[in-house]
């Protein structure tokens, strides 16, 4: 069987070539961004550095002899608007065209639970309302509105909302974490560090997005929620990895309102690589139901989300040397800088 996977050269890119390669599929790697072809596996794949947004370039790409189409190529957040746009909804929308034409079998749509916003009752179930935060929440319900479109026009489309996931390779954001844990730091709670937050291990996405590629039924089509089936509240779920760690971190909770507050400021003045969604949700209860996911698929996640924590963490604390001289960019693979925040961490 031959795959093509977007945002290929990504966290979650190159978790499934791996994942995919060993069970023996045919690659198609597709990314704008540069790979790091030695992390990669040496055989069953092809690397493309093209723009999803350039669809003649895609044309030459997308044929009828790819079975199935993994869309997780995205602008993140910390991207511009306009970037967020083109990319999350107008490149979505070239490689659905493609695969109606070229008749795919399946397209795997890679969208967020950020399309549910800040809901105020949980679990979050897929029928629930939809309410971006921010350009990169509203990009990625346009999206999957031209998904349906798509599965109305007779292609099979699979729309999965991953909470936010961790494993192996996993920076980001998360680099602020560990890197604080790692020195003993106190770590900022935003409020009390009562409310549970559902995360993800990594290789739970990557398992299900596989188990999708072996479905042809039209009853796979639709959107699909997927997160950690155990989890605790934020301030247990911390304490796990502080135990972990041993490097003497601990919760310091913090006003919510204030902290949000100057957040949203720095974040404006761009002195912070926190975004909106995440210092919104990070005092809330945010956790959906993977019921349907569950049933259809008679599979659930094997990590809870202290284990996915300490797995990432475990993996940052063996690279940790590599970690810190890797250049910044806005991906999920290495570390961002840390901004005001830095600053912060010398008091902590």
């Amino acid at each position: 069987m031959k795959v093509l996977i977007t945002g290929a050269a990504g966290f979650l890119g190159l978790h499934l070539s791996k994942y995919f390669s060993k069970k023996k599929y045919n690659l198609i790697l597709l990314d704008k961004l540069k790979f790091n072809k030695h992390e990669y596996p040496k055989k069953n794949c092809t690397f493309n550095n093209i723009d999803i947004c350039n669809k003649k370039a895609l044309e030459k790409i997308i044929t009828n002899d790819i079975d199935i189409i993994i869309h997780a190529a995205a602008a993140l957040p910390l991207c511009k608007t306009t970037e967020i746009y083109n990319v999350n909804v107008g490149g979505t929308k070239n490689i659905l065209d493609l695969a109606r034409k070229n008749k795919i079998k399946r397209v795997i749509f890679i969208s967020s639970t950020a399309v549910y916003g800040i809901p105020i009752k949980h679990p979050i179930y897929e029928d629930d309302k939809l309410i971006g935060v921010g350009a990169y929440g509203e990009s990625k319900i346009q999206a999957e509105k031209a998904c349906f479109n798509a599965i109305k026009k007779g292609l099979n489309v699979t729309i999965i909302r991953p909470k936010t996931f961790v494993g192996t390779h996993r920076l980001g954001v998360f680099e602020i974490l560990f890197d604080w844990i790692h020195d003993g730091k106190k770590i900022p709670v935003i409020g009390s560090g009562k409310n549970k937050y559902q995360l993800l291990d990594v290789g739970d996405l990557v398992e299900t997005i596989y188990l999708f590629t072996e479905k042809e039924s039209n009853k796979y089509n639709g959107a699909f929620n997927i997160a950690a089936q155990e989890f605790e509240t934020v301030e247990k779920d911390l304490n796990e990895l502080f135990k972990y760690a041993a490097s003497g971190s601990k919760i310091f909770k913090t006003p919510a309102y204030l902290i949000k507050t100057m957040l949203r400021i720095f974040e404006k003045l761009k002195l912070s690589p926190l975004y909106q969604w995440v210092y919104d949700t990070a005092d809330k209860d945010s956790y959906v139901s993977i019921k349907k996911l569950k049933k259809v698929l008679s599979w659930k996640p094997k990590y809870s989300n202290s284990q996915a924590l300490i797995k990432s963490y475990e993996w940052y604390l063996e690279n940790y040397k590599k970690v810190k001289k890797t250049n910044t960019r806005t991906t999920h693979t290495v570390g961002w800088k840390q901004g005001i925040l830095g600053l912060i961490k010398r008091i902590m």
